[in-house]
């Protein structure tokens, strides 16, 4: 196990990174702020949605395996009922790190996804948000880190 600090730095190390989830009516959408934010913060990131060419003004594939290139990451920002088949997605195209997206409720976590990813050797965040932690963070997210670590919604350790 690695302490929730450390796992998040290491995912955010990576310079090319998926977000699933990312909707074409960006407000509320907790993947469309983590999109933007990641772009905001200098990464390559790469938006997927089925039902979309373009988010955020960007191109938009509808799964990982449409991605040009290798994907070294991916935030799972979709309902938890979708996060299995995008874990699998990520242990056939051997993306070793996933970030399942929650916030204040059930977020995209799922704990067959994540049993599954750790399983196959994928290192897996399985709650809390990649903008709760620097280089991303900014001062909302760390209290919301704060507070959702009391109620488990952040992981302590990966």
């Amino acid at each position: 196990m690695v302490a929730i600090k450390q796992a998040a730095k290491d995912f955010l190390a990576n310079e090319r990174i998926a977000v699933t989830g990312v909707s074409r009516n960006p407000k509320g959408h907790g993947a469309n702020v983590v999109y933007q934010r990641l772009k905001d913060r200098g990464y390559d990131v790469v938006a997927i949605n089925p039902n979309a060419d373009r988010v955020e003004g960007d191109p938009c594939y509808s799964d990982l395996k449409s991605v040009p290139g290798h994907v070294q990451a991916v935030v799972i920002g979709t309902r938890p009922e979708i996060a299995e088949s995008t874990m699998r997605e990520c242990v056939d195209l051997g993306i070793p790190q996933v970030w399942m997206h929650r916030g204040p409720g059930a977020g995209s976590v799922s704990e067959t996804a994540t049993a599954y990813g750790r399983e196959h050797g994928v290192t897996v965040i399985d709650g809390g948000c990649p903008c709760m932690f620097d280089p991303t963070a900014d001062a909302g997210h760390k209290m919301m880190r704060w507070m959702f670590s009391l109620n488990g919604n952040v992981p302590k350790q990966v």
